[in-house]
C-alpha cells in the first residue's frame, strides 16, 4: 500500500499498529495537488517492451490518480483487469502492442471510478419500474401520474410510486397534515386499486384506503413502536405512514408479489440489476456500497456474480435479518473482496432512527415545527448493541443509520461501550455511521478520536438545506447540520454517496454539493462547512475504498489495482464552480472493460 500523509503522531502510531496508514482527509489532498506531473510504471519488473502488451491505453489527458505517491500523469496502461502503468505519454505508449486499443483523451480528465458510498442497489432498479415522483412540483402532478397508471391497470392491481417530497412542491396541498396531503384524491382516482407512494426519504409513504384496508390499518389502529399512523384532528387516518407504520402495507405487498412464479420473480430481479447497473455506469460509478440487503438478496447477487452478470462491483451490507439469524448464518456469508471481485460482503447495517424530512430523525430537543416530538427510535439501543457484539464475534463491520443528533450520540456511545467491553481497537474495525447528518458540536471530535467513519451524502445537504431550518430552527440547523469541515478537521474519514434512489446516483451532482453546498434556491447552506475539491474527490474514491476495506484494490489509479476508471468531459477540480454541473461522463471502465461510452 502507498504511504498516505498523516497529520499527527497519534495517527501515525495508530497506522503502524494496524499495519496500514489511514486515509486522512485534507493532508493527502494537499500533497497530491502539489505533486508535479511524473512518470510511473510498475516496479519492480522487466522493461515495458519485454512484457505482455497492454490491452487498453488512455493517453493525452490529465490523469488524477488520487495516489499521493504518483500525483497527476498523462496516460495509463491497462492489462487484464488491473492497472499496468502510469506516466507520461511516451512511457505508457511503450506498453502498446498490435492489438492494444488506444483512447485519446485529448486533455480530458481521468480519475478513479466513482464509488457510491451509500445507496440501495435493487431499489434503484425497482425505482425505474414504478412511477417516478422525484421531479413532481405539485401534488396535482402526482395525481395525474397515478390517474394515468390506473387507466392502464386492471382492478386490484397495485400502483406504486416513489420520490415525492412535500417540501419541494410549489404550494402546500389543501387539506393537509404537517404539509403532507390526505389520501382523499387517491381514493377518488383509484377506488379499486391499492396505491402506495413512497416518500423521497424512504422513511414514509402515502397509501390510499384500498391499500390501508388490505394491510388492516384503520382509524382505530394503534401506532406501532417506532412508527406513526398520521391522523387528522378528528382521528381519521390520512394514509401517511411514518417509519415502522409502513410495515403492514409492505407485508401486504410482499404477499401480493408472492403470487408471482419463481421464474417471474427472477426475471424482475434481474431487470432491476440491469437497470441499476446501467444507471450507475452512465454516471461513472464502478463500485456501489449497497446499504441494506437480505440473505436472500445476497444469495441472488452471488449467483449473478458466478454468471459474470454483475456489471458493477458491490459492497453489500446485510440488513434484513434478526440478531439470532445473523448469529447462526454470518460465518457462511463473510466474503471479502479478492481477485477481480464483483461482490463483497463483510458488513452489517442497523438503523436507529428515521429521516428529518419525515420527522423521524431522533433529536436531543423537540422539532421546531412539531414541538411535541423528538422523532422516532426505530430499534432499541439494546438490539443494536447485541448486533454490534455479533459483528465483533464474526469479523463484520457495523454500519448504523443515524440522522438526528440524539441518534448520532447514542451510536457513538454504543460503539465506544462495545469496544471498551471487548478490548477492541475501534480504528481497526472501521465501523461507520451512515448519514451522520445532524451532530451535536460536543460529539463531532469523537468521530476522529474513535476512528468512526462518517458515511455522508453530499447531495442531501443541497437538497434538504432549504427546509432544514423549519425542522430545527436556524440556530440548531447551523450548529449541527452537515458539519463536514469540522469532521475533517477533527481527523474523521468521510465517505460520500447519494442514498440513491432517494437522490439521483449522479456523483458529479453530489461532488458539486460537497464543494459548494449550493441549494436549488440559489443560496449556499452554511458554505464554511464545504469540502475542498480534492477532499470531495477522495471522499468518492479512496476514502470510500478505505471504508470498505478495499483501498488495496481500488480508490486510486495505482499499478496493480483494479482498472476502474471514469473519464469526464471537464476538469471538475479546476473549472469554475458554475460549470461543474455541466460535466458529463464520457467513459466508464470497470476491470479494464469499457462498460459505458457516451
Amino acid at each position: 500500500m502507498n504511504a498516505f500523509a498523516v497529520n499527527d503522531l497519534r495517527a501515525l502510531a495508530l497506522a503502524m499498529k494496524l499495519g496500514v496508514l489511514p486515509v486522512v482527509a485534507g493532508v493527502a489532498a494537499v500533497l497530491l495537488g502539489a505533486l508535479p506531473m511524473m512518470a510511473w510504471a510498475e516496479t519492480p519488473g522487466p522493461p515495458a517492451m519485454a512484457q505482455k502488451p497492454a490491452d487498453l491505453i488512455l493517453r493525452g489527458g490529465k490523469v488524477v490518480t488520487v495516489d499521493p505517491a504518483i500525483g497527476v500523469v498523462e496516460a495509463i496502461a491497462i492489462r487484464g483487469y488491473r492497472i499496468a502503468a502510469l506516466g507520461d505519454d511516451a512511457t505508457v505508449s511503450a506498453h502498446a502492442g498490435a492489438n492494444t486499443r488506444v483512447i485519446e483523451l485529448n486533455g480530458r480528465l481521468a480519475i478513479p471510478g466513482f464509488i457510491e458510498g451509500h445507496g440501495h442497489f435493487l431499489d434503484l432498479g425497482r425505482a425505474r419500474l414504478i412511477l417516478d415522483l422525484t421531479t413532481a412540483a405539485s401534488w396535482n402532478e402526482i395525481l395525474g401520474q397515478v390517474a394515468d397508471a390506473v387507466n392502464s391497470a386492471e382492478p386490484g392491481d397495485w400502483i406504486f410510486g416513489h420520490g415525492w417530497h412535500q417540501e419541494k412542491w410549489r404550494e402546500t396541498p389543501s387539506p393537509n397534515v404537517g404539509g403532507a396531503p390526505l389520501n382523499d384524491d387517491l381514493n377518488t382516482i383509484a377506488p379499486h386499486n391499492p396505491v402506495y407512494l413512497g416518500h423521497a426519504s424512504g422513511h414514509a409513504a402515502l397509501a390510499n384506503d384500498a391499500a390501508l384496508a388490505i394491510a388492516g390499518i384503520g382509524d382505530d389502529t394503534r401506532n406501532p413502536a417506532g412508527g406513526t399512523i398520521v391522523r387528522t384532528a378528528n382521528g381519521r387516518a390520512t394514509g401517511l405512514l411514518r417509519e415502522n407504520a409502513q410495515r403492514p402495507v409492505e407485508a401486504a405487498i410482499a404477499r401480493h408479489q408472492g403470487r408471482l412464479t419463481e421464474q417471474e420473480t427472477e426475471r424482475v430481479r434481474r431487470e432491476q440489476v440491469q437497470l441499476a447497473s446501467a444507471e450507475a455506469l452512465r454516471f461513472g460509478v464502478t463500485s456501489f456500497h449497497d446499504a441494506g440487503a437480505s440473505f436472500a438478496d445476497i444469495d441472488f447477487l452471488r449467483r449473478l456474480e458466478g454468471e459474470g452478470a454483475l456489471p458493477v462491483r458491490l459492497y453489500v451490507m446485510l440488513h434484513e435479518a434478526s440478531n439470532s439469524e445473523m448469529a447462526s448464518r454470518l460465518p457462511r456469508y463473510l466474503m471479502p473482496a479478492e481477485g477481480n471481485d464483483f461482490l463483497a460482503v463483510r458488513s452489517i447495517k442497523r438503523q436507529i432512527d428515521g429521516a428529518l424530512g419525515a420527522h423521524g430523525a431522533w433529536l436531543l430537543a423537540p422539532y421546531a415545527d412539531m414541538p411535541g416530538s423528538t422523532g422516532l427510535a426505530l430499534q432499541p439501543v439494546e438490539q443494536i448493541e447485541a448486533a454490534a457484539q455479533i459483528a465483533l464475534q464474526h469479523g463484520f463491520q457495523l454500519n448504523t443509520h443515524a440522522i438526528g443528533d440524539r441518534a448520532n450520540r447514542e451510536v457513538l456511545n454504543l460503539y465506544q461501550r462495545v469496544w471498551r467491553k471487548a478490548g477492541a481497537n475501534g480504528g481497526r474495525l472501521r465501523w461507520r455511521i451512515e448519514h451522520a447528518q445532524h451532530i451535536h458540536p460536543d460529539d463531532i471530535a469523537r468521530f476522529g478520536q474513535l476512528g468512526i467513519i462518517a458515511a455522508v451524502q453530499g447531495v442531501h445537504c443541497s437538497s434538504d438545506g432549504p427546509w432544514i431550518p423549519a425542522r430545527l430552527g436556524a440556530s440548531r440547523a447551523e450548529t449541527t447540520s452537515y458539519r463536514w469541515r469540522d469532521l475533517l478537521d477533527a481527523g474523521a474519514v468521510l465517505n460520500n454517496g447519494t442514498d440513491t434512489p432517494v437522490e439521483s446516483i449522479d456523483p458529479i451532482a453530489s461532488f458539486l454539493a460537497s464543494v459548494s453546498r449550493m441549494m436549488p434556491n440559489g443560496k449556499k447552506f452554511y458554505p464554511g462547512q464545504a469540502m475542498t475539491r480534492m477532499e470531495a474527490l477522495k471522499s468518492y474514491t479512496l476514502d470510500n475504498a478505505w471504508s470498505a476495506f478495499e483501498e488495496h484494490l481500488k480508490g486510486s489509479l495505482t499499478p496493480g489495482k483494479y482498472a476502474d476508471i471514469a473519464v469526464l468531459s471537464g476538469d471538475i477540480l479546476t473549472i469554475p464552480e458554475a460549470e461543474i454541473a455541466d460535466v458529463r461522463v464520457d467513459y466508464t471502465i470497470v476491470g479494464g472493460q469499457i462498460r459505458f461510452a457516451r
